[in-house]
């Protein structure tokens, strides 16, 4: 699904790209990421189904509301405050 097609299925659902990111608990920022190509199929099914259930006049968010959605963690393994990877010990090549 190109963009362009999840924004309108969203809106036909009345939702824009940073509700649908609260909603799906993710970061805006990274669904705007995917205007350069296709939305991921897991995502286009999502507002596929939003924009359907309000097209049938279906309360998608009462529906959704019974369900508890973890955030998404970020990519990659830092924590968070840290740059990535192992501290490196020292080495002692002086000696």
């Amino acid at each position: 699904m190109t963009y362009d097609e999840f924004r309108r299925q969203l809106g036909k659902a009345g939702l824009t790209i940073q509700a649908f990111a609260d909603l799906v608990k993710m970061n805006r920022i990274s669904l705007s990421n995917y205007k350069q190509g296709d939305v991921p199929s897991h995502l286009a099914v999502i507002a596929s189904l939003l924009g359907a259930m309000a097209d049938g006049e279906t309360d998608f968010r009462a529906v959704l509301a019974g369900i508890e959605i973890a955030p998404k963690k970020p990519r990659g393994g830092a924590a968070k405050g840290r740059f990535g990877g192992s501290k490196q010990a020292d080495l002692d090549i002086f000696h």
